[in-house]
């Protein structure tokens, strides 16, 4: 179970990159007691048939899980997009890629706290394979971007403690000033 909305992010955007994507953009916006999450990917994307079924807890997509049969992550980001107000979109083509929207109000009761975002984020940076990831964050007025290669590239790597400790420290930076405006 996902106990931070981080959680939730970090599992959705995960797809996009085990679904064999070279390019994935993930933006959050949290605007007008509104927390909204876009994921787009250049994966392989999905049929008719499975889009169907995505929603469904007892669907995964055969091979996707060595040792289990069910995919719990959509249903349950449902779930929680529909019991805080929000809302879910999955649109996807098959050998084009795909998009996910979802959204929760910020202000409910139910809402799972955020939890450690930018762990979540530099996890999904420090996935193996060959993709570019881009990430921004909005918070009213102010904004953030960055890019995978981009961050690799000015910590010297995220393959080493020392570059994983300073990409940790900017996006640390970024959501910090994010939050001042608070």
């Amino acid at each position: 179970m996902h106990a931070t909305l981080a959680d939730v992010i970090a599992d959705t955007a995960q797809n996009s990159i085990e679904a064999g994507a070279r390019n994935v953009r993930l933006a959050i916006v949290e605007d007008g007691g509104k927390i909204s999450v876009t994921i787009e990917d250049d994966g392989k994307g999905m049929d008719e048939k499975t889009l169907e079924r995505a929603f469904n807890p007892f669907y995964t997509e055969p091979g996707k899980h060595d040792k289990r049969r069910v995919g719990l992550g959509l249903p349950i980001l449902k779930q929680i997009c529909e019991s805080t107000d929000g809302a879910v979109s999955l649109t996807s083509k098959k050998g084009v890629g795909t998009r996910l929207e979802y959204s929760f109000s910020s202000t409910h009761i139910d809402l799972p706290p955020m939890g450690d975002l930018v762990e979540a984020v530099l996890m999904l940076f420090n996935y193996p394979g060959d993709f570019d990831l881009v990430f921004s964050h909005r918070k009213g007025a102010e904004e953030y971007e960055i890019s995978r290669s981009e961050l690799a590239d000015a910590v010297g790597g995220l393959e080493t403690i020392d570059g994983l400790s300073l990409a940790r420290d900017f996006l640390q930076s970024q959501e910090s000033a994010l939050h001042s405006i608070d």
